[in-house]
């Protein structure tokens, strides 16, 4: 055969092997795509209400109410304020089991307001703005909520459908309290997705923390006529700080631990009565925070002995380390390979590369490639996430999603300037679609869903949850 013939017959049989695996592509799993396609500008409308709405934790009413009222429009039954929060909720469809799950964020980080354009200039000076992305991830993963809705009203699914609005990630950790009042007990699977630089199935675990302030309580007195009648609640914190601060060199590579002094203190001529402390302590683990915690709680007591003055320790939330799941990352991981990487237009990829410019990284654009499954690392790079503690009561799948560039600032200006157009945009509806096609499988296969159970089960060993915050109810902002 001539190598111009051979060329063609090599190329029709690769064309023929490609319309064959796109015509095995489960029917319902085409109706997905087709339903996220359908509803993609009411769900990019939402994600650009909520990124301009940027409420940070808590205070997401307006955000919160974008995604209940679609939901509600869209059919599902809707619980507002729930588990003692105004700006929770849970939206559901259908009936019986099995019972699917899926979360969605939509609170914002303070302070870092942001237009969208690749260079650094704030929206409304002061105010907050979505470099989490969580603007995309509510609208996303509701979206594939109402894809799988869809069929299930066709009478093509059974089970149950539920989405999650889960406010406070970047702070309280809004999922704790759901999960302690048993809001996910009776789910089979649940799963959720986040912006991120890269599309993958999730396989790495995050770090578990404790999250506590620490004050000390002395005695004022005038600092030059009689300091001896005083005692300093800041030398109880020196103590504190440096006896943290020695403990850094007999912990776990693993451990992290930071602290902002939040209360120091008011004038120089008056020894200060109170000093406050709010600290984060985080491992790998959880049974590794509650060491360095232990640890951490004899020092301040130590401290206020030095300076002669009285401590308190008060934990105000902590995070579970992700319970990673591999048999459900691969079935994502098979639907991510199906759908494909996403594709951006020239004028996407000059965005992205002139916030690398101006944050001084390399100039790569974008990666809408799909990366293969990754083996799990023993001990995860930084980052803590409630999602973690939803993984301890319920398998729990995940998805990463591109919305912004590599070689930038997360938590910054740039991904809130990516989170507001179409770079923002492609990832959220990537997302969609991913979550979508792989609860069509949870649906329909009875022995994958066992299967992500028993390696749960074999996971979790015979722990049980307990929700890592105080009694009483979430700390709601007056007025909220």
């Amino acid at each position: 055969m001539k190598p111009f013939l051979t060329l063609v017959f090599v190329f029709i049989c690769l064309l023929a092997n490609a319309q064959k695996q796109k015509a095995k592509v489960n029917p319902n799993k085409t109706s997905v795509i087709q339903s996220v396609d359908k509803h993609q500008q009411e769900l990019i409308t939402i994600s650009d209400k909520i990124w301009g709405y940027a409420e940070t934790a808590l205070r997401e009413h307006k955000s919160a109410r974008e995604l209940a009222d679609y939901a509600e429009a869209q059919g599902f039954a809707v619980k507002r304020g729930v588990a003692g929060m105004p700006t929770a909720f849970t939206a559901e469809f259908g009936s019986g089991k099995p019972i699917i799950g899926i979360m969605g964020e939509y609170d914002a980080l303070p302070g870092i307001s942001q237009k969208a354009q690749p260079t650094k200039e704030a929206l409304n000076a002061g105010a907050g703005g979505h470099g989490c992305g969580h603007n995309l991830f509510g609208a996303g993963s509701l979206g594939a909520a109402v894809a799988i809705k869809e069929l299930i009203q066709q009478g093509k699914l059974k089970g149950t459908i539920r989405f999650y609005g889960t406010p406070a990630e970047e702070s309280v950790g809004g999922k704790i309290y759901m999960a302690r009042e048993g809001l996910f007990a009776d789910l089979d699977v649940c799963l959720d997705w986040h912006p991120d630089v890269e599309n993958a199935a999730y396989t790495q675990s995050t770090q578990a923390l404790v999250d506590f302030i620490v004050e000390f309580k002395g005695k004022a007195a005038h600092a030059a006529a009689d300091p001896w009648n005083g005692r300093s609640a800041v030398d109880g914190l020196e103590a504190f700080t440096y006896g943290v601060n020695m403990l850094r060199e007999h912990v776990r590579p693993s451990v992290r631990m930071h602290y902002t002094i939040v209360s120091g203190g008011d004038v120089p001529n008056v020894v200060p009565e109170y000093a406050k402390v709010w600290m984060w302590v985080r491992d790998s683990k959880r049974e590794g925070v509650e060491v360095v915690f232990a640890r951490v709680k004899e020092i301040a007591e130590g401290a206020a002995k030095i300076a002669g003055v009285e401590s308190k320790v008060t934990i105000q939330t902590g995070d579970y380390e992700l319970l990673v799941n591999r048999t459900g990352a691969a079935a994502l991981q098979k639907n991510l390979e199906i759908l494909g990487p996403i594709n951006y237009t020239p004028e996407e990829i000059a965005f992205a590369k002139k916030i690398q410019e101006v944050q001084g990284g390399e100039q790569i654009g974008l990666d809408g490639r799909i990366h293969p499954l990754k083996e799990t690392q023993e001990h995860p790079m930084g980052g803590s996430t409630d999602v973690g503690d939803i993984s301890w009561n319920v398998p729990e799948i995940t998805l990463y999603a591109t919305t912004a560039p590599p070689n930038t600032a997360w938590h910054g200006w740039s991904v809130v300037a990516c989170g507001g157009m179409s770079i923002g945009h492609k990832g959220m509806l990537f997302a969609a679609k991913s979550l979508a096609m792989t609860m069509v499988d949870l649906f329909e296969n009875e022995q994958l869903r066992k299967d992500v159970r028993a390696e749960f089960e074999q996971r979790r060993g015979g722990h049980v949850y307990k929700a890592y915050i105080p009694d009483g109810p979430p700390p709601v902002p007056a007025g909220n």
